[in-house]
């Protein structure tokens, strides 16, 4: 007889802000909670930027139109911050 593991599904299911944090609900009942300082776009959006989000790539992903960002639930739960952009000092 062996023991029967719920298989892990990390697909979006809910996203929701506080004043510093982004949290994303997940269809298999995990919550991933990152700070929203990794994701100056985020910080940066207005509330109503960040609430009009969709989900994209088959449920893997989240895309918020109006400030052109997209995040992925594998990223999220490796804690990947969003990557350092340097101008170029002249």
């Amino acid at each position: 007889m062996g023991i029967s593991a719920k298989q892990a599904d990390e697909r979006v299911r809910d996203v929701h802000f506080t004043e510093d944090t982004l949290s994303v609900d997940l269809t298999d009942g995990r919550t991933i909670t990152v700070p929203l300082a990794w994701y100056p776009r985020l910080l940066n959006a207005t509330k109503e930027q960040r609430s009009r989000w969709e989900v994209c790539g088959a449920g893997y992903g989240i895309h918020w139109p109006d400030i052109d960002e997209d995040l992925s639930t594998e990223g999220l739960l490796r804690g990947v911050p969003a990557p350092v952009v340097h101008k170029n000092a002249k």
